[in-house]
């Protein structure tokens, strides 16, 4: 949990990869809102997809694709009734090829809420337990016989963010399409005292679950990207959501876009490993809705143990309705996960009082035109939901 154009470009690589693989960080504002007139829905009612609401979608999504300066969005809300699907702008500065709601995209943190699944199956199992000390599975963590799993995945370890090191970023900067080992970021984050112990506040860290994908491989003896292949993406019939193992990135995908050195690049084939556990993955518009409705409702669970993941942590302070489960933040009644790394951004968000889902992929993890601080895509997701649920407005 995301200036003018044009901003220095270390703050705008360094917001990104301290956010988590630019994701998570949970940039607070009040919550609720002003609902739109005549709302398209009523609270509790699901989402209905009449020409009303429909066109009110089409205005918002095109406002706010102005408003944020973002190439392309596809967008996709699906409730009782309602299958909303389009897409918005361009796929290819270059050509002028628009966005299709068929493409495939990087969803960067949204990896977490598979790897966090996936840990969460294991505890179902009983070969690991949510309160195990992190020491018990990867050798070299500081303060590995205080931090838990649990800790872990609520992002309450207080261990350092490896992507916020400089020497990390020096790495990653000089040649974006290098390959990192889930050991060598961990250094990076080992170089740093723990930013408060272990349990005693709260702070969104890529280093959190790079740990917890290890400790799937460990107890599982299997490949991370073995394991949710098997356990998590194909029961769900998830055909075309992928863990790559390098810059892998399959088609049909539209070009991605970002900001280095002052100017906009083409960012589409740069190497995801840097976020592996934490980031590394590519899904679909399809795939993701059903991904909303599971990872929300516990489809892979037990409900014992789906309960506890939706039990939250958040930072002092926070508004109420905000908080950081197990792998996924809770934001006014939405259950989901954003996600960001060059070149993209994506939202996946599930309201289990409208059974509805939200879907959000965009084509740039630029800076929004606006100058607002927050990602674009909780842009997006601020103005559907004003739409598709007034009661439960979105606001990360």
């Amino acid at each position: 949990m995301v200036a003018a154009t044009g901003p220095a470009p270390r703050p705008r690589w360094r917001r990104a990869l301290t956010a988590g693989v630019a994701t998570g960080v949970l940039v607070l504002a009040p919550l609720g809102g002003t609902a739109w007139a005549e709302p398209a829905v009523e609270v509790g009612a699901g989402v209905g997809c009449d020409s009303s609401a429909t066109a009110r979608l089409d205005e918002v999504v095109t406002a706010t694709l102005e408003r944020t300066g973002v190439p392309g969005a596809i967008v996709g809300v699906s409730g009782p009734g309602c299958r909303y699907e389009a897409a918005f702008g361009v796929a290819d500065k270059a050509t002028g090829a628009p966005m299709r709601t068929d493409f495939h995209s990087r969803i960067g943190s949204e990896t977490k809420t598979f790897t966090v699944t996936a840990l969460l199956q294991l505890v179902d199992d009983g070969a690991v337990a949510l309160d195990d000390p992190i020491g018990e599975y990867v050798a070299g963590v500081p303060e590995g016989d205080r931090i838990t799993l649990r800790q872990l995945a609520r992002m309450q370890s207080g261990l350092f963010n490896y992507s916020a090191d400089e020497d990390f970023f020096q790495a990653l900067v000089s040649d974006p399409y290098r390959s990192f080992t889930p050991q060598e970021l961990l250094g990076y984050s080992f170089a740093h005292p723990l930013n408060f112990p272990p349990g005693a506040g709260w702070e969104y860290s890529n280093t959190n679950t790079i740990l917890l994908g290890l400790v799937v491989e460990e107890v599982s003896g299997q490949p991370l990207h073995e394991y949710l292949d098997e356990e998590v993406l194909e029961p769900l019939a998830l055909d075309d959501t992928v863990f790559p193992t390098d810059n892998a990135f399959p088609e049909p995908h539209a070009e991605g876009y970002t900001v280095h050195d002052g100017t906009e690049i083409v960012a589409t084939d740069f190497n995801p490993s840097w976020g592996w556990a934490a980031g590394a993955m590519t899904s679909t518009l399809d795939d993701l809705h059903t991904w909303a409705h599971a990872l929300a409702t516990g489809t892979l669970l037990e409900p014992e143990t789906q309960a506890q993941r939706l039990e939250t942590a958040a930072p002092e302070g926070a508004p109420p309705g905000l908080g950081y489960g197990l792998g996924l933040f809770v934001v006014s009644g939405w259950i989901g996960h954003n996600g960001s790394l060059p070149g993209y951004q994506s939202l996946t968000l599930y309201l289990p009082e409208q059974q509805t889902s939200l879907v959000v992929l965009l084509n740039s993890d630029a800076p929004p035109l606006s100058g607002d601080a927050a990602a674009s895509s909780s842009a997006f997701g601020t103005a559907i939901t004003e739409v598709v649920s007034p009661g439960h407005v979105f606001r990360l």
